[in-house]
């Protein structure tokens, strides 16, 4: 079971979910896609929070409000974390994630630690996470196929923007041609011209 909760504190609408428990996180972890960012309490147990942000955005375009709605929901599903003030909460691009065969379940490590971002919850802000529970939605989803779907839909537009540019490279080629070949009209015509008034003048120191 997934729960997906929703962030509308800015204009653009972000989803943000996470796992029933650490088994769901660890498909949340293999079937992640490149929009998502990953969230966790700081060196405590919590749940695996996910925010999925629009397309083209980065972790530096996350909106601070709903960063701060991502930071309060993680703190609020950690058994020890929502009793603490001052909690450092962490996150990072799903790409950035990293797990081995011999990590136990829920564990996680970094790629490049250098990715990892920090954000400090001062304290639970029940106004935040009461707007967030009121959209809560339990769903079982097919985490394989939908990432599958994602992924063909990235394929599909990588090829129709590889065809958008071949075809400006074609129809760029088309213009130079035809300015070129404008300009080897222009040139014979200025040719010719040179050519007639040379004959007029011939014509005219004869007589």
């Amino acid at each position: 079971m997934v729960f997906y909760f929703t962030s509308n504190v800015v204009p653009s609408i972000y989803t943000i979910y996470m796992g029933k428990d650490k088994y769901e996180n660890e498909d949340l972890i293999k079937y992640g896609w490149l929009e998502d960012i990953w969230f966790h309490v700081d060196k405590l147990s919590s749940a695996h929070v996910y925010l999925r942000l629009q397309k083209g955005q980065t972790v530096d375009d996350i909106p601070k409000e709903v960063l701060i709605d991502c930071a309060q929901l993680v703190k609020a599903n950690s058994i020890q974390g929502c009793k603490m003030n001052n909690v450092n909460i962490v996150y990072t691009p799903w790409a950035n994630l990293k797990k081995t065969a011999d990590m136990d379940v829920g564990q996680i490590g970094f790629h490049r630690q250098k990715d990892v971002k920090i954000v400090t919850v001062e304290k639970k802000i029940n106004e935040i996470l009461n707007r967030l529970e009121k959209t809560k939605v339990e769903r079982f989803p097919d985490l394989a196929a939908e990432k599958e779907a994602r992924e063909r839909e990235e394929r599909n537009e990588k090829k129709a923007q590889i065809q958008e540019i071949k075809r400006k490279e074609k129809e760029e080629m088309k213009k130079k041609k035809e300015l070129e070949e404008l300009r080897n009209y222009s040139s014979l015509m200025k040719a010719e011209n040179m050519t007639s008034n040379q004959d007029g003048n011939d014509s005219d120191d004869f007589m």
